[in-house]
């Protein structure tokens, strides 16, 4: 079955069986939403029913909710979680600094809320997601559907006066109809191609009325697990500096692989 997936996904699959050894008996732990994060939830599931791995999830979606449930995982929501010991999710970009844009797969606001009600966010990504510098990926934006044509302009006239590229946004579409997040808002993608201070174009975009939240999480990250196509693993703490390596074994007929390949 293995030797079916591509490498991407073979790395995405090493990151995600990597950061369950972050995962104890008894936590609460936010779910993340996304291709990568779907492996995690799948080797999670895996642990719950088959090593008696007690935890109770709390997604940041409908659809990694649907997933969980599917797997075993039990799903609470953040309000009655109140507080996590743990969130693990994936990311369209990291920098050295383990800044990151998220937000590709439509659910960053929840993913923003769940990640600073956590005691550690941990990203996994293959190694294709480390850049340089933030910016390549476009950047979303969450704006509430009411008027916001206008908040779109406001948000390209305010790039005027930032350190960036590019300067144009484009709403997001599902079909021929504005993508709709779970929360009921649309998304603006950034085109900026270079982002040199995400720090301060992160506290300027969510200063613009209709803006809910923005995709650049910063100082949220403590580690970020990297999974290479050939098994290898990464693992880089921001807090200690550290970084350790190891290796997954891809093995055959493994139950992850038959019906999940994002």
């Amino acid at each position: 079955m293995s030797a079916d997936l591509s490498p991407i996904d073979k790395a995405k699959f090493a990151a995600a069986k990597r950061a369950t050894d972050f995962v104890e008996d008894g936590m609460r732990v936010g779910l993340g939403t996304g291709s990568t994060a779907a492996w995690l939830v799948k080797c999670l599931g895996e642990l719950v029913r088959e090593e008696g791995l007690k935890i109770t999830g709390v997604p940041t979606s409908s659809r990694t909710a649907a997933l969980a449930r599917d797997v075993g995982i039990p799903v609470i929501s953040l309000d009655e979680a109140k507080w996590l010991d743990l969130t693990i999710d994936g990311a369209d970009e990291y920098d050295g600094n383990l800044n990151l844009i998220k937000g590709g797969g439509g659910a960053l606001l929840q993913e923003k809320i769940v990640a600073t009600a956590s005691d550690q966010m941990v990203v996994i990504a293959d190694v294709g997601k480390q850049v340089d510098t933030l910016g390549a990926f476009p950047l979303p934006v969450e704006v509430i559907p009411f008027g916001w044509q206008t908040t779109k302009v406001l948000v390209e006239e305010t790039l005027i006066g930032l350190d960036v590229l590019g300067r144009t946004a484009s709403i997001r579409m599902n079909g021929d109809h504005p993508y709709v997040t779970d929360e009921g808002n649309y998304i603006l993608d950034l085109h900026l191609r270079r982002i040199g201070n995400p720090r301060q174009l992160s506290l300027v975009l969510n200063q613009i009325p209709g803006v809910v939240e923005n995709g650049l999480f910063i100082d949220i990250c403590d580690a970020v697990v990297i999974g290479y196509g050939d098994g290898r693993v990464e693992l880089r703490n921001i807090n200690d500096g550290t970084i350790e390596e190891s290796q997954i074994d891809f093995l055959e007929g493994e139950n992850l692989f038959s019906d999940l390949s994002d």
